[in-house]
């Protein structure tokens, strides 16, 4: 695919992926940025994983590829994410929010510290990487795009899953309040909102059963791949959504 230039549709862009290790949606995100001419800066707070997914990308796209560990519940480490990109390639163009931590309890039965880390991950992180990104687009003279990851749950309900829930509807606010912010300095800022994505995680968190019930639910009858969600999170980095901004793209054929 190309964009309105002719090349890649992030031919030349400094995109930065938070929980890029692996196999899931951050991963699939870092690859279909490159495919598409990006340079990558990736974060993971599980560096051997990390090393490992930065050598791999890095065998297709040499010189293309950087890494640096980052937990997004420690400032520090999220501004060494951002200073590290700029000092590898000169500035960031694009931040991808994709860390977050899920579970499966119900409200009667979670603590406090279950769901503080809940939204620690999902929520506060994602507003400590935004913060960190803007301001540097903002010092780079302007601007540039994040996108935030998000889900259906911020809509919908499911049971078990309230502090997920509640972290992701606060990104779908934080994404629509933070656009209007920065509109001014020609950054855009949107999300996107799986339903079911294929992806390891879900089935440390999930039964096979609950699995099967929530695939059965969809359209399509099945689960969102990982690539799926990366098309969509491109395309919102990319020129081609250039008057989007503080929208939240359900990537979804699970319907009510």
């Amino acid at each position: 695919m190309t964009g309105p230039s002719g090349h890649g549709l992030l031919s030349g862009k400094v995109v930065v992926v938070t929980a890029a290790a692996g196999a899931g949606i951050g991963s699939a995100v870092a690859r279909r940025c490159l495919d598409e001419g990006a340079r990558v800066v990736l974060g993971d707070s599980h560096e051997r994983r990390l090393g490992e997914t930065r050598d791999l990308l890095s065998i297709v796209h040499p010189g293309r590829v950087w890494a640096v560990p980052c937990d997004v519940t420690d400032e520090a480490a999220v501004r060494r994410l951002i200073s590290g990109a700029v000092t590898r390639y000169g500035r960031i163009d694009v931040l991808v929010n994709n860390a977050g931590l899920g579970g499966n309890r119900p409200v009667t039965e979670m603590d406090d510290a279950e769901w503080e880390l809940v939204l620690d991950v999902t929520l506060t992180g994602t507003f400590r990487c935004t913060r960190a990104a803007l301001r540097q687009m903002i010092a780079q003279g302007g601007g540039g795009v994040i996108v935030n990851n998000a889900s259906v749950l911020g809509w919908r309900a499911q049971a078990g899953q309230a502090h997920y829930a509640a972290a992701k509807a606060g990104v779908m606010a934080f994404t629509r309040c933070t656009a209007l912010d920065v509109a001014a300095h020609g950054i855009r800022v949107n999300a996107v909102a799986p339903s079911l994505a294929a992806h390891p995680f879900l089935a440390r968190v999930m039964s096979q059963a609950e699995l099967d019930e929530l695939a059965r639910r969809e359209a399509f009858g099945r689960a969102a791949e990982p690539w799926e969600v990366a098309t969509v999170v491109a395309f919102l980095a990319s020129d081609y959504s250039t008057y989007l901004t503080g929208e939240v793209i359900s990537v979804s054929s699970q319907h009510p």
